[in-house]
């Protein structure tokens, strides 16, 4: 029922202890002594969150960190560093680190900053936007899917204003590739090679945004230990991405706005002022005009944010580029899944392109993703979509309305049992396909494996786990 926690350090004295606090917590705990080590384990059974030591032999902890953040960029990585060396963990942080610990470390700062990052990988699963690769490049923006017109005013867009240092904000429903969008703008700028540091604001909670956001000093608070700079400190000079700005509780605006228009800010507990020089894009799937009249957003720091506004639109709205994009996801699943699909059916696009697509590019990822595993043949037919998805519904594998036995009941007790009976189901394939791995079914049904080991309980398969 735990997040997997993976403890890197070429210690093994502390390697030890650490697994058993670790597991005391809750989490379950897998170790390894160099990064080759961890990167062997990552590949064979996935992880939550990574926490390493920078100086350990083969591969020390910045290249274990490369490699993760090129590999796996939804597993947030903690970079533990000695005394005195904190110059090299900030250098960490720029390069993808979640956070940062010195040593010695207090328990309870390191277990609070571990549950932080298991509440980031969570939200990542959630969060997973489409790449298109490009050969001979470690960066992971290339370009943008896609070549209808709205998505080509998007590239003029990002061309013409990914080299300013004016404010973007970009908005639209969730699952439309947002982050993609500030990752273009970065990537494009010529602060490529300077930080990109991006920060979900809905993933922290409500006290420690600030502390986030401009860092804090020593003994500020119970458990400061040590100073730490915050995200705009380590964006100084590159770009600072700031995804859910809309989540950003109304007391923080004003001092969020403040450092926004003058550059400069003081970190919790402290009295000196920090200038920096960041390129600040933020990004919302609210309506931030509503959260406006509700009394939730402050307008002038609406006004501040929205210099440059970029609105994505719903995959509903762009359903000339399915086409590209369902070639784009069988490419990247065949070599993922190692599977030989070599192509989508006529009548199976014309049902992918008919679909309302609520959850966006991100559902139909999922649909994909499952569709190609299951995949008996080389060609992906229509047969092969979930069934609703085939008839404009919902896309999952509900049974038909008529199969329901009994007069009608309350809606939503019913559409309840119907949820459940399809992630019952699709559990139980994942399973099988997997020979009752469990990690490898969560990562596969894209949930984490404590909400996958939750479900199993709830339907009463926990004898299938391995």
């Amino acid at each position: 029922m735990a997040d997997r926690v993976l403890v890197v350090d070429d210690e093994q004295n502390l390697r030890k202890v650490l697994a058993a606090t670790l597991q005391r917590e809750g989490y379950e705990v897998q170790v390894a002594a160099d990064g080759e080590e961890a990167l062997a384990a990552l590949e064979r059974d996935g992880a939550d969150v990574i926490v390493t030591d920078l100086v350990m032999p083969r591969m020390d902890g910045l290249t274990l960190l490369r490699r993760v953040v090129a590999r796996h960029p939804d597993v947030p990585v903690i970079v533990v560093t000695a005394h005195g060396r904190v110059d090299r963990a900030v250098e960490a942080m720029k390069a993808g680190a979640f956070d940062f610990v010195a040593k010695p470390f207090e328990t309870a700062e390191l277990k609070a900053i571990i549950a932080k990052a298991a509440r980031q990988s969570d939200e990542n699963a959630k969060n997973v936007i489409p790449e298109a690769p490009q050969e001979g490049t470690a960066r992971r923006y290339t370009e943008i899917v896609g070549r209808g017109a709205r998505m080509q005013e998007l590239q003029q867009i990002i061309g013409k204003v990914a080299d300013a240092p004016s404010t973007v904000l970009i908005q639209g429903e969730s699952g439309t590739g947002k982050e993609l969008v500030a990752t273009a703008l970065h990537e494009k700028s010529s602060r490529r090679d300077r930080p990109f540091i991006k920060i979900n604001c809905a993933a922290i909670p409500r006290d420690l945004v600030e502390a986030e956001l401009f860092g804090f000093e020593k003994g500020a608070f119970t458990g400061a230990v040590s100073s730490k700079p915050g995200r705009f400190e380590l964006a100084d000079g590159g770009t600072l991405f700031l995804d859910e700005i809309g989540e950003v509780p109304l007391e923080m605006q004003v001092k969020l706005l403040r450092a926004i228009q003058e550059s400069e800010f003081e970190r919790v507990g402290g009295v000196k002022t920090t200038r920096v020089e960041v390129r600040l894009i933020a990004a919302t799937s609210r309506d931030l005009s509503k959260e406006i009249i509700a009394g939730r957003f402050r307008e002038d720091l609406f006004y501040r944010l929205n210099v440059v506004p970029v609105f994505l639109p719903p995959l509903r709205e762009r359903r000339d580029d399915i086409p590209l994009l369902v070639e784009h996801f069988r490419q990247k699943y065949n070599a993922r899944l190692k599977k030989a699909v070599e192509r989508v059916d006529d009548e199976a696009l014309q049902a992918l392109a008919a679909y309302s697509w609520p959850g966006n590019i991100r559902e139909l990822e999922n649909i994909l993703e499952r569709t190609i595993l299951f995949a008996e043949g080389t060609t992906i037919r229509a047969a092969d979509l979930p069934a609703s998805l085939r008839q404009g519904g919902v896309a999952a594998e509900a049974p038909p309305l008529h199969s329901l036995s009994g007069p009608p009941g309350p809606l939503k007790e019913i559409v309840r049992e119907q949820v459940q009976a399809i992630e019952r189901e699709l559990i139980m394939r994942g399973l099988e396909v997997t020979s009752g791995n469990v990690t490898r079914t969560a990562r596969l049904l894209k949930i984490s494996r404590k909400s996958l080991q939750m479900k199993m309980k709830e339907f009463g398969l926990r004898e299938v786990e391995s």
